[in-house]
């Protein structure tokens, strides 16, 4: 697939090539959560402690309840459709090897997708078995970032034969940017704090991206 099949509107449903759910976003409680509690400073869990140890002005405000309806076929997506003032982080997997990020998810209950992204090549420089291999050796299941945004038909279809749900897309938010509800954002460690002032602001709460994908 070129760079004309990226997704409008924010969603292609890539349906007649996807058709099951293989990398995995992961909530910090299931596998950065563990790690962040062993390293919580005595005393953090004073109440309110944890938003102002982060430069917050009050306790991230919780999502809404994700609607019941599931996409009926696996899309390709830039952003998630809903009205709710949601939006989605994605890290690469150099996120659960940074302590303070990992500090900082555990105190704040922070819902996050970490994918396998960083020095991984072009899959549209790969054969269709080659990208396969690539995809079906991941240990994540359901949810799949392809490197650099970068994908084709050839990916589309490793990826239902890998048995991913859905292809994950996502772009930086840049300073002085309005959000967009279901927006996902492609985040960094370093500037993790910063994002989450900048959506605290906004009035968005920040959804795990597996309940509404």
């Amino acid at each position: 697939m070129t760079q004309a099949h990226r997704p409008l509107a924010g969603l292609l449903v890539a349906g007649a090539l996807l058709t099951a759910g293989c990398a995995q976003s992961v909530d910090p409680i299931e596998r950065l959560g563990r790690k962040a509690a062993q390293q919580v400073t005595p005393g953090a869990g004073a109440p309110g402690a944890a938003h102002r140890r982060w430069g917050l002005a009050r306790p991230l405000a919780a999502a809404p309840r994700p609607p019941l309806r599931r996409l009926s076929a696996p899309p390709v997506v830039d952003r998630v459709p809903t009205r709710h003032k949601v939006v989605f982080l994605t890290f690469d997997e150099r996120a659960a090897r940074d302590p303070r990020f990992v500090r900082m998810t555990g105190e704040l209950k922070l819902p996050v997708s970490v994918f396998r992204t960083a020095g991984h090549p072009d899959l549209r420089t790969l054969s269709y078995e080659r990208q396969r291999a690539e995809i079906c050796g991941r240990r994540e299941v359901r949810l799949f970032s392809p490197p650099h945004g970068a994908y084709n038909e050839d990916t589309l279809r490793a990826a239902a034969d890998c048995g991913v749900r859905a292809v994950v897309l996502g772009r930086k938010h840049a300073d002085g940017e309005r959000l967009r509800p279901g927006q996902i954002v492609r985040a960094e460690t370093r500037t993790a704090a910063w994002l989450l002032r900048r959506i605290q602001e906004q009035g968005y709460a920040v959804a795990r991206l597996e309940d509404y994908v």
